[in-house]
């Protein structure tokens, strides 16, 4: 049984250690700020120029003003900064930044990662992605493992316009969990009822499993 995007997101949070600093994309990774384990003391940082996020708020406490940079009301917690947009990237590009959570249209074997446009489609922008990827030190993809004509995500090799180059450390999909090192892919996880012939299956890139799974 394949995973739901809110356990994809719960796994996600897993990745999260004490006080790491962590900036969520837009999409499936907003959920993590819900399942930040307890006793992890984390601070989520928006490129729209907040630092400190809270989980969604409920709609009765919602406030139009307080949105992330995928323009969804967040809530603000008693040690909340804000600041400009450009404070916010000299973060990101200072290497200040420990953890990104970002989603993905593919993701190739050697790490490479595509999640801004599709050519020939509408695009609002590049928006941060790129700075992330290049200034952030550990990059983890939440993504559904197949598109929704069933064609593979993880590929030998991306077919989009690259947002970055061997910067993905981690994929988390509704199949499961790979961590990508100089050696290529490596399966670390499973969901449950998914087995390592079903990935196979809906896997264009090369991977190797651990140990742990055979």
């Amino acid at each position: 049984m394949a995973w739901t995007r809110q356990e994809m997101a719960n796994r996600a949070a897993q990745e999260l250690q004490d006080g790491y600093y962590v900036n969520l994309g837009i999409g499936i990774p907003t959920l993590v700020a819900n399942y930040i384990p307890d006793g992890v003391d984390v601070t989520l940082q928006s490129e729209n120029g907040m630092l400190g996020m809270g989980p969604f708020p409920y709609e009765d406490e919602a406030d139009p003003d307080l949105i992330n940079a995928g323009k969804q009301t967040i809530t603000e917690l008693n040690r909340t900064s804000y600041f400009s947009s450009a404070d916010s990237f000299s973060m990101i590009r200072g290497g200040h930044i420990d953890l990104s959570i970002l989603g993905a249209m593919q993701v190739s074997q050697e790490g490479d990662l595509a999640n801004w446009m599709i050519p020939g489609k509408m695009v609002k922008g590049m928006g941060g992605a790129m700075d992330l990827v290049a200034g952030v030190k550990k990059v983890v993809v939440i993504m559904d493992h197949n598109a929704r004509d069933g064609s593979a995500k993880f590929l030998k090799k991306c077919t989009l316009p690259l947002t970055g180059v061997k910067v993905v450390d981690m994929i988390i999909s509704d199949v499961g969990v790979f961590v990508i090192e100089e050696n290529g892919p490596i399966l670390i996880e499973l969901a449950p009822e998914i087995t390592i012939n079903d990935v196979k299956e809906r896997t264009e890139a090369d991977f190797l499993v651990d140990k742990g799974l055979l």
